[in-house]
């Protein structure tokens, strides 16, 4: 090694940029000669192309005696074509890099589909095809029934997915279809066969009452094009507009204890029905939620776990269970977590009293600050990835909102003031208007329950 002296070179240390302002991206919106509305979304540098196709083939379509034929019929649609077979469609997946799913809900069934950019052609070929010439062969659906029928005791003993189950189940009246499991139950899901899925499928899949959104990097892509070569070709006739149910729910004051003998936990599920998107309050109910349960530093966790350590953690959220372009959709106003079973009632009386806290005193500038810093300014970090977006996107068109929704709520959250905030989260969560279920052991939490006169206490079994 030579002696002689080593000189290092230093480079100038990097210095930030000049700040750009953000918004969420607005999408192009076409539609195709076969009725298909199309909204399409340029983003540099996301070479992965997320593909989100909403269907107008809600829950509440499904018929009588067979819930669960929706979840089928989508799972089914990439089990087979009438030019591939199911193992052969999987293949072809394969060999583009992309990833399919599809899920049913109440506003509709979802396809999903991921694919880098080279391969979006071909990719949108098989997407086509899956929604032109499903094969539905009675053995894939058979297989998909027993598959679903597998399913079903295992959620009801995961406790948060019971407690869902209970709580749509109190709210809803027992006609309604939203009263009942969305992927159906154990008597109407074996009820189901390929004639069921097919005649569900030609009823409501179609062209005309679909829309995709396309977001990603399509620099060089001759989009239209392509989709004149591959959705395009998907044919169907035209339908009249659906009705779409009203909402309603009971939402009086009550407790549902679901036994659960010798559980160690209480699964805590706490909700009601409020404004949707459509509503002027959404986004001072966003930001007040967000206040109240949103994140860890908000008055729920501060309390029942930072000062009382009954929780690893409590959330207060809105989501939006269906709208209608009339704007008299709903969303669920709901307060979850789970807590030891020997502290369940104190834990209980602890939240009423952040609530009742809330509503005498409202939230500080403090709390709305650092929300809207939580949800505005994170907002570009939310939506790195085509998925991200395009997901958002597809929620607009499903809920009947314009494409420049979500932009616009970030304007709105930012100008949300303190008492806005406080009025929309009190309005949400009214102390004696909350159905409260809670799964747990009932001989150890029905009493301490009972005690704290936050509503007639019923105990099922489940």
């Amino acid at each position: 090694m030579s002696d002689a002296a080593v000189t290092m070179t230093y480079h100038q240390q990097p210095t930030a940029g000049v700040a750009r302002p953000w918004a969420f991206p607005a999408p192009e919106r076409g539609t195709l000669d076969n009725g298909l509305t199309v909204l399409r979304c340029h983003r540099p540098g996301q070479q992965v192309v997320a593909v989100e196709l909403s269907l107008d083939a809600p829950l509440d379509a499904e018929p009588e005696g067979i819930d669960g034929v929706a979840t089928i019929m989508a799972r089914a649609l990439s089990e087979g074509t009438d030019k591939h077979s199911a193992e052969e469609f999987a293949a072809e997946l394969e060999r583009c890099g992309a990833t399919l799913d599809a899920h049913a809900d109440h506003p509709g069934v979802r396809v999903s589909l991921e694919v880098p950019v080279s391969r979006l052609p071909k990719a949108l070929g098989l997407l086509a095809e899956a929604l032109r010439a499903p094969a539905f062969a009675d053995s894939e659906v058979e297989r998909l029934v027993r598959n679903r029928l597998d399913e079903i005791p295992h959620e009801t003993a995961n406790p948060a997915r019971r407690a869902a189950k209970e709580l749509s189940k109190e709210l809803f009246p027992a006609a309604t279809r939203m009263s009942r499991p969305r992927q159906g139950t154990e008597e109407t899901v074996a009820r189901i066969d390929s004639a069921a899925v097919r005649a569900f499928y030609e009823a409501h899949v179609r062209p005309a009452t679909a829309t995709a959104v396309i977001v990603g990097d399509l620099t060089g892509v001759d989009l239209d094009a392509v989709l004149a070569e591959t959705l395009g070709t998907w044919t169907g006739d035209s339908a009249k507009p659906r009705s779409v149910p009203p909402i309603t729910a009971d939402d009086t004051g009550r407790v549902v204890i679901v036994d659960r003998p010798g559980a160690v936990q209480t699964q805590l599920l706490i909700g009601r029905i409020g404004a949707d998107r459509h509503d002027r309050v959404w986004p001072a109910q966003v930001l007040g939620t967000y206040c109240l349960g949103g994140t860890l530093t908000s008055r729920l966790d501060r309390v029942l776990r930072e000062e009382k350590g009954y929780t690893y953690g409590v959330r207060a959220f809105g989501q939006v269970l269906r709208s209608a372009p009339d704007g008299s959709g709903a969303a669920m106003l709901a307060i979850s977590g789970s807590v030891d079973t020997p502290n369940t009632g104190p834990a209980l009386d602890d939240l009423w009293k952040v609530l009742r806290t809330l509503a005498a005193e409202g939230l500080t500038d403090a709390e709305r600050d650092v929300a809207v810093q939580n949800l505005v300014g994170v907002a570009p970090l939310k939506f790195e990835t085509a998925a991200s977006v395009a997901g958002t996107l597809a929620d607009q068109v499903e809920q009947f909102l314009p494409d420049d929704y979500q932009a616009q709520l970030y304007v709105r959250l930012a100008e949300t003031g303190t008492v806005e905030a406080t009025a929309a989260a009190v309005s949400a969560f009214p102390v004696d208007r909350l159905v409260t279920v809670l799964v747990g052991d009932a001989s150890q939490i029905e009493e301490p329950v009972r005690a704290l006169g936050i509503g007639e206490v019923t105990v099922v079994t489940g």
